[in-house]
Parts: structure tokens; C-alpha cells; sequence
């Protein structure tokens, strides 16, 4: 067993492994401080994915002590074999490691391929740049100079939210994002479409030096299929489990206290696990500072644009299924299990419980995991039904 303890919100964990014959099995058990019981094992875990999602890129930082991050790290390692040493020096806290790490990894595959630098796959964002090399699965983020007329943020206040996300319980639901100043990378790395696209869109960030392309700033994340590019491409019963989770992600995000803000398909991707994640940040804000309100009636007189005045932080959660770009049946899906969404009484009455102090914590493992159903049920984030909720098709 390792002697240090992982701290994660109202919960902690105990990492070891266990010896069978020449067979080595992973070991996790997870304990949680609840009120009435005190701290009870809530789940135990013996199998290589669920620990690798304890360590995952879209989980917040453990609090561990250790006094020699380099030995646990190679302990973490064999077993879980699969998940790269920069991500677990990231997991623990050891962000700056992983960065290194992460950048020595990336040099190491440069040495061994002749891939090149492209645009990444996807809808071409209003204030980001994306590239990546179809061989490596990280993507580079660079902040345009000019947004599109319809954003009203600026470069600071999208360094902001970023800085928000990495402060923040995660819940397994935002991708982990490292920021670089000042990267060089050669400039047969990239494609000729790539750097024209760099220096007319982000010529105050990336420039020529040499025979070098010099990144003032950017933000690496490990790279995922966009959603609305998997619901195109996976299987019915894949694209369903997809649609249930995307819900379920806006959901979880709500609960530690986040809104999205732009709950567009191409804004979230879909993990090697399945998983729904987020991953544009720059209109992500807490949900308690946002105005929940309802559609006012029509007026009868409004056109493209709305009549009724729209602060900055008003959401309106009736409009959500415009906006969402789903096909008729994968939106049936959605409003089957996640209506509620599209209603007030959802958000309001989570607003409430925030303000009041209520604090949720989304456990890195499924119910069926845990060793008492019964008693960790009432624990869990509550699923207001989608019948409570003045929700449309709810």
C-alpha cells in the first residue's frame, strides 16, 4: 500500500495492489466522511480502468503528501501501465512535472515520426485555434486576436476562465488543460495550410524565428472526438449512450456550482471510456452568479431578434433545445431523460442549495461500484424528475 493518502473532496483514497501468484491487481479503496456514519468505504476497486479514471485528465488535482513524487509516480504506474507518467504527475498535484513530462513525451514522438502539424478535426471555433498531429493524442489551443462580433469576451477574461477550470472540482467532466509560454517547435512540423492559418488568425501569439515557429502562449489538452462528429460516426446504441451522458454532463457540472454557457454538440467530446466531457471554456461561468429566468409571452411583434431585454448572465433554459444540434431522434433521447433541464425549477432549485451552502462531490466510479446502494444513494447529486421540473417535452 502506498502510506500517503489521496485527497479529493469529501473523499479519500487508499492506492495499493495486490500479489496473486505471478497476476498483479490494482487496489483502490474509497472512503467518504459523511455526516451520520462518519468515514465509511464506499466502494473498493480492483480493475485497471477504474483506477485509471481516479487518475483521470478531467478529475481535479489530489491532495497528497509525498515526499518523493518521482517513486510514487513509478508505484502508480504498474498498475495502471496504460496511463502516461505526465497525467499521473498531473493527477497528484505535480502539474509543473507533468507539463515537463508531457513536453518530453511529445519530443521523444517527434524523433520517430514524419507526421506534421494540422488543424484539428471539428467545427472551426470563434476563439480558438486548434492543431494537432493526427499521431499524438494531444491538441494545442491558441487564443485568436479578434473573436467573432457575437462573442463579448476578451483574451483576459478567457485566460480567466481557464484559470477558473484548473482552480476548480472538475468532476470528470472538464478536460485538464496546461498552459505553455513561449514553445519553440520546428517549422517542418507543420503544414503549410496550418501556419497560414496561424499567422492570419494569431499573428500576435505565433511567429517565425529561424527555422523555428515560436508560441508566445497556448494551452495543451489531451485530445477527444468531438461530439457532434461521434454522434455521426458511432453506432445507434453508442450515439445513444452518448446523448444520455452529454445530459448527464451538463448536469454533473451544475452540481459542483458550473454553467457551460455554450451547450453546443461541438463543444464537448467524447473520452476512449465513453465519457462526455467539456472542453470550451471561455464562456463557462459559476452557476450562482447567473439569472435564471423564463421566456416572457410574446409580445406578437418579435422578429429574428429577441424583444425582451438579455443581461450578460441571464440563461434561459426553455431556449436550450435550439441550441443543442440534435436530430429528432437523439433529441427525443435527450428530453426523455434530461427535460428537466429545459425548465427553471431544475436550475433554480440547485441555485438555492449552492447558495445555501450545499456542496456535491461526483464520485469517480458508477453506483454499482459502491458497497451500500441504499445508504450512499442519498448522498449522491440529486435527479430532479424530469415530471417536477416546468420543463419543455419534460
Amino acid at each position: 500500500m502506498v502510506r500517503s493518502v489521496f485527497f479529493r473532496g469529501e473523499y479519500a483514497y487508499l492506492i495499493g495492489r495486490i500479489h496473486s501468484g505471478t497476476r498483479v491487481l490494482p487496489l483502490a479503496i474509497c472512503l467518504r466522511n459523511t455526516e451520520e456514519r462518519g468515514i465509511v468505504v464506499d466502494a473498493v476497486l480492483l480493475e485497471e480502468n477504474d483506477i485509471s479514471r481516479l487518475f483521470s485528465f478531467t478529475r481535479s488535482y489530489f491532495h497528497v503528501k509525498v515526499d518523493r513524487p518521482y517513486e510514487l509516480v513509478r508505484f502508480i504506474n504498474t498498475i495502471i501501465p496504460r496511463k502516461r507518467t505526465a497525467e499521473i504527475y498531473i493527477s497528484i498535484g505535480y502539474n509543473r512535472h507533468g507539463k515537463t513530462e508531457l513536453f518530453r513525451n511529445a519530443m521523444r514522438h517527434l524523433r520517430k515520426t514524419d507526421d506534421k502539424y494540422v488543424l484539428a478535426r471539428g467545427q472551426r471555433g470563434m476563439v480558438m485555434v486548434v492543431f494537432t498531429m493526427p499521431s499524438y493524442p494531444v491538441v494545442f489551443k491558441i487564443i485568436k486576436d479578434h473573436f467573432h462580433v457575437s462573442k463579448s469576451c476578451t483574451r483576459e477574461s478567457v485566460i480567466d476562465q481557464y484559470h477558473l477550470v484548473f482552480r476548480h472540482d472538475r468532476a470528470g467532466r472538464l478536460m485538464d488543460a496546461q498552459e505553455y509560454h513561449y514553445m519553440e517547435l520546428a517549422r517542418r512540423l507543420f503544414s503549410d495550410a496550418l501556419l497560414e492559418k496561424l499567422f492570419r488568425v494569431a499573428a500576435e501569439t505565433v511567429f517565425l524565428r529561424g527555422d523555428r515557429v515560436v508560441i508566445r502562449h497556448c494551452y495543451a489538452e489531451r485530445r477527444v472526438i468531438p461530439l457532434n462528429l461521434y454522434l455521426q460516426e458511432a453506432d445507434p446504441e453508442a450515439a445513444r449512450a452518448a446523448v444520455i451522458d452529454y445530459g448527464q454532463a451538463i448536469k454533473d457540472l451544475a452540481y459542483t456550482n458550473l454553467f457551460p454557457g455554450d451547450l453546443m454538440l461541438k463543444n464537448f467530446g467524447v473520452t476512449r471510456h465513453g465519457r462526455v466531457v467539456f472542453y470550451d471554456y471561455d464562456e463557462i461561468s459559476l452557476l450562482t452568479d447567473c439569472s435564471i429566468r423564463e421566456l416572457p409571452e410574446d409580445d406578437g411583434l418579435s422578429g429574428s431578434e429577441p424583444w425582451y431585454g438579455v443581461a450578460e448572465k441571464d440563461m434561459f433554459p426553455e431556449e436550450f433545445t435550439y441550441f443543442l444540434g440534435l436530430e429528432p431522434d437523439h433529441k427525443q433521447v435527450f428530453l426523455d431523460h434530461h427535460g428537466d433541464l429545459l425548465g427553471v425549477e431544475f436550475w433554480r432549485r440547485l441555485q438555492r442549495e449552492l447558495k445555501a451552502g450545499k456542496l456535491y462531490h461526483i464520485a469517480p466510479y458508477n453506483d454499482e461500484k459502491r458497497i451500500d446502494h441504499q445508504q450512499t444513494r442519498a448522498h449522491a447529486p440529486r435527479r430532479i424528475p424530469p415530471t417536477e421540473a416546468t420543463s419543455q417535452g419534460g
